[in-house]
């Protein structure tokens, strides 16, 4: 496969070949497939939990577990607030 970059990418290619990172345009080009890669199963990951999350929270409020918004955000704050505190600590 052959492809051919903007300038703007051909530039970043050269950039991490002058800085000795790297040996060749192929081992950046590598590089950052595999940062792409990663960066895709972060992503699918955490869609997972937030699905998971949704399924949980659709089946707590079928069965009448909810709280209202005021009240959730409440609990909310006061646990991003003891975090906040005791990561201080």
């Amino acid at each position: 496969m052959q492809i051919v970059l903007p300038p703007e990418a051909e530039a970043l290619v050269q950039r991490q070949l002058t800085s000795g990172k790297y040996n060749s345009a192929i081992d950046v080009i590598l590089a950052a497939i595999k940062l792409l890669e990663q960066q895709q199963d972060i992503y699918q990951g955490r869609l997972q939990e937030l699905q998971q999350d949704a399924l949980i929270g659709h089946l707590a409020s079928q069965h009448g577990e909810v709280v209202d918004g005021a009240t959730a955000m409440a609990q909310i704050r006061a646990n991003l607030r003891s975090r906040y505190t005791s990561s201080e600590a």
